[in-house]
């Protein structure tokens, strides 16, 4: 942050995540955003996201940080979220080769024909 800002005249307050991760297949996508009101908590967060996710057959809320091993070979979608600095950040991981290209046009083609939103995905 300091040679940041010394650069950018002001002060910059910068959250770097690096991504290294030894692995096959998988996406661990990183979000940020600015909470809506001040003290915001963690468990205030988490408890938004359960509650969003609560019907969703293929995403499941964790506490843990998720990992691409958990997810590997399945339509799911493990999300979990920090307050770090101030600011949400939200962490997710799929297995892209089912539920990035694949997985998704099975799960919407079930939904759209009336089947079990399972079928050919477990």
């Amino acid at each position: 942050n300091r040679f940041l800002s010394r650069a950018a005249g002001k002060t910059i307050n910068a959250i770097f995540t690096p991504h290294l991760i030894p692995m096959d297949r998988g996406i661990l996508s990183t979000a940020y955003a600015k909470p809506t009101k001040s003290g915001t908590t963690q468990a205030e967060v988490i408890d938004v996201l359960k509650a969003k996710y609560a019907g969703e057959n293929f995403v499941q809320v964790v506490d843990e940080l998720p990992a691409t091993k958990d997810v590997s070979g399945t339509n799911h979608c493990h999300i979990t979220a920090r307050i770090v600095q101030g600011r949400v950040v939200v962490l997710s991981v799929i297995d892209n080769l089912i539920k990035g290209a694949s997985g998704a046009a099975v799960q919407n083609f079930n939904v759209i024909n009336g089947y079990d939103e399972h079928l050919g995905l477990t």
